[in-house]
């Protein structure tokens, strides 16, 4: 993307550049922001000869997008505030970021929409593979892996259309080495396996075994556990872990027959069999367990060297070390690259250096091939995809423990077409960011709710059913164990009002539950529309003549308001966090 000398000043102006000194983000200092250009964003205190370049949860955003960083990130009381569980003026403190400068801009939500229009847009794959590019020509592309930690080949309506295959395709544009998956899997397990061979990059996971009694893959693993790759005469051995709750976070018709799970004690036998038999140089574990699941793989399974993250979509300028095990994360939706040098000498690991490289697309040039790739992947969905639906008043976007305006606005919809008392809606983290007064695309529908399984269903569930789930909900998220997380933010009620005691015990941590401004009754039977899960399979009473995908729902609702004026105050009011926000206690203002 060409900027004017102009507007690239004013950029690098307002700049705040980072680099890493043994793993923790410093500011350039004494750098006249007038004489900023990319050698500076591009700078790195090499290590070694090995580079490992990481990306996780692109979600399919091959285009640039803005995406702000959650405002409440909170979860039980002993992992509230810990790395995985920073936002706002916590994460900045606890990284040291710079009021208003670029990283406080990508790492977390304040100021947003100013700095938004400073900055401009974040992520793109042809201006990640501009940065790709620069760190393969400084380090020879011999000596370069990028990894892929999943959630890459779904999030928007061009990755659904073409069923997965327009990322690979960006994949091996980018040259993605070896991957691991989570979402990947909702296509189905023989598209998958399609896909897989179109995909350059090996595709690796320990932790994925056939349960079919009558398959020949029966208590046999689906992929190969690990692979031994070769940089600059040093030996890395690396290890897959796909999502360990793919089977019951996503329906298991979509990997009937595979077993998923955390496996520590086969990951540990991996490891041993790398260092043992293979006298690899380095271990590294491409993960998509989460920030906080993988602190606790740290804890339990030694030798590793290194663990790349994903799934929970945190940026982490600061490697965490856990018994020389020294993990990190690369956020989400294409923001961001991780560098990691890695010195090795005498067969180990003798230092690193890491970075978290903001993708900053106003900043860093789009690659020409980039560009066409994606505007040819584009060009058969365009019609629908650039159609305009309607305008926002104010912010619409994704993430937050318990509420955003984009799902507010999904649930809006489905209530307005559905007459229904309450709506579920998933808390998913992917989607985006759409700026106050800016259009609302068909595009941007699909980047929120564009999954394989998007029918809305309305059905009849007793009340006091609906407290159960809601508790059981509630423990998945907030549980003090990181191992029983199986990630996600809370599901989104429309139509419902409650507290919650987030550090109660499990089964008392909601209360004062309200449904349209009235006491909840737990014998009442209420109409219920849900979609994004299996709820309707504990309901009564199916309405299938209603049935509709979400994307079709949201896009004819916006169209109707023409301009969409969503609340940013939360139904959901915290009893045992203060998150700071004039009005006390709500989780969002």
């Amino acid at each position: 993307m060409d900027i004017s000398r102009r507007d690239f000043m004013q950029i690098a102006a307002a700049l705040g550049l980072v680099t890493v000194s043994n793993g923790c983000a410093t500011t350039v200092a004494g750098k006249n922001p007038a004489t900023v250009n990319l050698k500076d964003l591009y700078n790195f205190d090499a290590k070694g000869k090995v580079t490992i370049l990481h990306m996780c949860d692109l979600h399919a955003h091959i285009k640039p997008l803005y995406w702000r960083e959650p405002s409440t990130l909170i979860s039980a009381p002993n992992l509230t505030g810990t790395p995985g569980f920073l936002c706002g003026e916590a994460f900045s403190k606890h990284y040291g970021l710079e009021a208003s400068s670029l990283d406080a801009y990508f790492d977390t939500h304040m100021d947003f929409e100013a700095l938004a229009k400073q900055f401009g847009k974040m992520g793109g794959v042809a201006h990640m593979k501009t940065l790709v590019n620069q760190i393969r020509k400084e380090r020879g592309q011999e000596n370069v892996l990028f990894l892929d930690s999943g959630d890459t080949w779904q999030g928007t309506g061009v990755a659904l259309k073409t069923r997965g295959e327009a990322i690979v395709k960006v994949q091996n544009y980018l040259g993605i080495d070896v991957m691991v998956g989570h979402w990947e899997f909702t296509y189905g397990k023989e598209r998958v396996k399609e896909l897989i061979e179109k995909l350059d990059a090996k595709f690796i996971s320990q932790n994925i075994v056939g349960d079919d009694p009558f398959a020949d893959e029966y208590e046999e693993l689906i992929f190969e556990p690990y692979t031994i790759e070769e940089r600059a005469g040093s030996k890395i051995g690396i290890i897959g872990q796909s999502f360990p709750f793919t089977s019951t976070a996503n329906p298991k018709e979509f990997t009937e027959g595979w077993s998923f799970g955390l496996r520590l004690d086969t990951l540990q036998e991996y490891v041993d069999e790398l260092r043992n038999e293979h006298k690899v140089d380095c271990v590294v574990l491409l993960s998509h367990d989460g920030f906080s699941v993988d602190q606790e793989v740290a804890r339990k399974v030694h030798g590793i060297d290194f663990i790349l993250s994903g799934h929970t979509h945190d940026p982490s300028p600061k490697p965490i070390t856990i018994n020389g095990t020294v993990v990190v994360i690369a956020g989400s939706h294409g923001k961001y690259i991780g560098r990691l040098d890695i010195d090795i000498q005498d067969h180990k690991v003798k230092d690193y250096e890491f970075k978290l490289i903001p993708i900053a697309s106003n900043i860093i040039p789009a690659d020409p091939e980039g560009v066409k790739l994606v505007n040819d992947l584009y060009a058969p969905f365009d019609d629908e995809l650039n159609e305009v639906l309607g305008q926002t008043k104010g912010l619409l976007y994704k993430r937050d423990t318990f509420h955003s305006t984009f799902d507010q606005l999904i649930n809006d919809a489905i209530m307005d077409e559905m007459k229904c008392d309450i709506v579920f809606t998933p808390g998913y983290r992917w989607g985006t960011t759409v700026l106050p007064g800016d259009d609302i695309l068909m595009d941007n529908v699909y980047e929120m709710c564009g999954i394989t399984y998007p029918s809305v269903y309305t059905f009849e569930l007793k009340g006091a059913r609906i407290a159960t789930l809601l508790e059981d909900i509630a423990d998945n998220v907030f549980n003090e164990n990181p191992l029983y997380q199986q990630g996600g933010d809370m599901s989104r009620l429309g139509g419902v009002t409650y507290d919650i005691t987030v550090g109660a015990k499990a089964g008392k941590r909601i209360t004062n539950l309200k449904v349209g401004g009235k006491p909840f009754e737990p014998e009442r039977t209420y109409i219920v529309s849900s979609w994004g899960g299996n709820l309707q399979k504990a309901g009564e009473n199916l309405q299938e003549d209603k049935i509709r995908p979400i994307y079709d729902i949201t896009r004819d609702y916006i169209k109707r308001q023409k301009v969409v004026n969503v609340s940013n105050k939360s139904n959901v009011t915290l009893l045992d966090y203060d998150c700071g926000c004039p009005q006390k206690g709500q989780t969002s203002c």
